[in-house]
């Protein structure tokens, strides 16, 4: 219990953790990725104002003249400005150029061959891709187009261009960076996650553990005196008293030990199962067999309370060689319900059985047929009823399972108190229990105990004033 919730804890923590790193990291990513694209664009931006200013602009030909608000036409000299392509690229940054007519044809460009992109207008920042073919493979470039003006005219348009493997290369190696600090960031918080977690719940694991060994050992030393107790009352009790009175306090101390000794008994019981000292016996167990021996255990105090119990079984197929003559067959128990539908899909060749402590099941369906006849009016009714469930995969293999409901027609449970009937020492309202027959609230506690030690479970139906129905369901033994 404690090494899960310790897991627990640690696995918050170092899941908040991570959620935090990552919201820090992918922000400083996006960060320093938006500060690169920037710090290229304004260095296109600067390169494409310095060549502007160095360009060589005159009038145009005689066959270009026209006027334009009263002023020549002019035009840029390709020759005179673009002469030494050296003063206009920058090794350092890898900055290209291309000029353009003011119709979008190349005039001039520092790149060896012309790059096989669609010429476009104005442009502030984009990236391209070049597909392979001139250079072998695809070339990506941030690029900004720029139209260089003289009043109104267009002169033509400078396309500047730098690569953009200088922001993928070290974007890329930020990326890895910050994968790999977050993952050793990650290890050491785990660690000290399950560190922290471990001293966080040490003490509440030591008092839990000084509590449980409290009560087994006070359970265990009031076994002894209460048991001495009731002996010499049931002694005292047996011979004749002269005073009835006397007599009559006699039999109600009997009777309170007997209950005291009830209630060490679970408490010892719970107490061990909690700590892991119950050992249980596993071995073959006819859940039948069970049912019937508590059932017959039952009988005298359903009957006393006029109460009618009853058990309800399903029917099986007779395996390969029995006779189906015998009525006390164990594939057809005698208190099976005659002409009940065959259900599907049951394990013939091994019965009623599963894998368990007969004591402890036997001690499970008694404290619930007990509590069902303990909740149930005059003239009620209890029912145990064992069915097959729906098959369970384990492992990739469909495992039945058997399902025993105890049906009664009692006051039922309030649905706030639902959630509550398997806590210990819980009991719902004492108005709706039998006068003189309230538990100690700890019956459901170790049912369900017992369940889970057995790899089941426990559920509850109920409504008020139209009874219950708790269903354990137990894992079947596989045919063999």
């Amino acid at each position: 219990m404690f090494q899960a919730t310790r897991r627990r804890l640690a696995l918050w923590y170092t899941a908040l953790t991570a959620v935090l790193l990552l919201l820090f990291a992918s922000s400083f990513y996006f960060y320093v990725r938006h500060t690169l694209i920037e710090r290229i664009d304004d260095t296109l931006s600067h390169v494409a104002e310095v060549v502007e200013r160095s360009l060589v602009i005159e009038a145009a030909p005689d066959g270009l003249v026209w006027m334009i608000d009263g002023h020549v036409s002019q035009q840029v000299n390709v020759e005179a400005s673009f002469r030494n392509n050296i003063l206009f690229s920058n090794d350092d940054d890898h900055i290209d150029l291309e000029w353009f007519s003011a119709q979008g044809t190349l005039l001039w460009s520092t790149f060896s061959d012309p790059l096989d992109l669609e010429f476009h207008g104005d442009r502030k920042g984009e990236t391209v891709a070049i597909q392979p073919g001139l250079y072998g493979e695809e070339i990506l470039l941030r690029q900004m187009t720029l139209p260089v003006q003289l009043g109104r005219q267009i002169l033509g348009y400078l396309r500047v261009s730098h690569p953009w493997f200088e922001v993928t290369k070290p974007i890329r190696q930020l990326f890895w960076d910050l994968c790999s600090g977050l993952a050793l960031v990650l290890g050491a918080v785990t660690a000290m996650g399950w560190f922290l977690s471990g001293l966080a719940i040490r003490p509440v694991q030591e008092s839990y553990q000084h509590l449980k060994q409290f009560t087994a050992d006070a359970s265990h030393e009031l076994r002894n005196p209460i048991a001495i107790i009731q002996a010499n009352v049931q002694a005292t009790l047996a011979e004749p008293l002269p005073d009835a009175h006397v007599q009559q306090q006699l039999q109600v101390v009997e009777r309170l030990t007997r209950r005291l000794g009830r209630l060490v008994d679970d408490l010892l019981f719970l107490a061990r199962q909690d700590s892991g000292m119950v050992q249980p016996q596993w071995s073959r167990v006819d859940l039948d067999e069970v049912l019937l021996e508590v059932v017959e255990e039952q009988e005298a105090n359903a009957l006393d309370r006029q109460i009618t119990i009853s058990l309800d079984f399903p029917d099986i197929p007779p395996g390969p060689g029995d006779d189906n003559s015998d009525p006390l067959s164990p594939a057809r128990p005698p208190n099976s319900a005659p002409g009940s539908p065959e259900p599907q899909g049951l394990v013939t060749e091994t019965g009623f059985q599963l894998r368990g402590d007969r004591e402890q099941l036997a001690r499970l369906f008694t404290n619930l047929i007990s509590n069902a006849i303990q909740y149930t009016p005059q003239g009620g009714e209890v029912q145990v009823i064992l069915h097959q469930d729906p098959p369970v995969v384990v492992r990739g293999k469909g495992l039945a399972t058997w399902g025993v409901a105890v049906v009664d027609t009692g006051a039922g449970i309030a649905a706030e108190d639902l959630p509550h009937v398997f806590d210990r020492f819980y009991r719902v309202d004492p108005a709706r229990c039998r006068q003189g027959s309230q538990g100690s609230g700890l019956g459901l506690a170790i049912v369900q105990a017992i369940a889970q030690a057995h790899q089941g479970h426990v559920q509850v139906q109920s409504q008020l004033h139209q009874g219950s129905r708790f269903t354990v369901t137990l894992p079947a033994l596989p045919g063999e």
